[in-house]
């Protein structure tokens, strides 16, 4: 995942080691935070792929300038293909967060699939949630313990809420880039569990070409 968070932020213009690590904590710290030990041996990894490569200074700049780094054509194409990839590690919330940081530099159809993988993954995680619940529930944890898992609960059915309205946006962009319009799925509700917690699972919208007016 450094690899990726590296080629990112390369993309947006050249910089050395201790600037790519203050971009690191400021924007992704978040998720992660990363160290000198190592950032640098990555940088020279992806050197000799390839995928980076140090920036040479002007005879003025060399003795005060520290040494760049810039993205290549082969790391652009890289980190591309780092970022769309769909296997399970990558809907994980460190590294979906991460990706979702780049996600500008995705096709709307690409941002589209990822968002709905990690919203699919999330009912999966709600489901078990839920099953741990009611088991807790029915041996009488103590309530410290169930107010913990209601709280877990609760956050994933945020997440979810807030996928839907991210999901629902970029269909939105999909269909106006087509000439078409996105109307909601007849029959499409939002289901509430036993204890009235809001259950998102909106299906897709059908895409309608829109009639030229006479």
């Amino acid at each position: 995942m450094l690899e990726l968070a590296i080629l990112g932020l390369l993309k947006e213009r050249p910089m050395h080691g201790y600037e790519l690590r203050k971009q690191l904590a400021q924007r992704l710290g978040l998720f992660w935070t990363v160290s000198f030990g190592s950032l640098y041996p990555t940088l020279k990894k992806l050197e000799r792929r390839g995928v980076v490569e140090k920036v040479a200074p002007t005879a003025e700049e060399r003795p005060r300038r520290k040494q760049e780094y810039r993205i290549t054509d082969a790391g652009e194409a890289d980190f591309l293909e780092l970022l769309e990839q769909l296997d399970a590690n990558t809907l994980e919330e460190e590294k979906f967060s991460l990706r979702l940081t780049f996600f500008r530099y995705l096709r709307p159809e690409i941002r589209l699939r990822l968002l709905e993988r990690r919203r699919s993954y999330l009912h999966e995680r709600l489901a078990q949630a839920d099953r741990a619940l009611e088991r807790a529930l029915r041996l009488r944890a103590d309530t410290y313990t169930i107010a913990l898992m209601r709280h877990g609960v609760n956050g994933i059915n945020n997440d979810i809420a807030w996928l839907d309205e991210l999901i629902a946006a970029e269909r939105v962009r999909i269909a106006e880039e087509l000439g078409v319009t996105a109307d909601a799925e007849p029959g499409a509700t939002s289901a509430t569990d036993d204890a009235g917690t809001p259950r998102p699972d909106i299906e897709p919208p059908v895409l309608r070409r829109q009639e030229p007016q006479a």
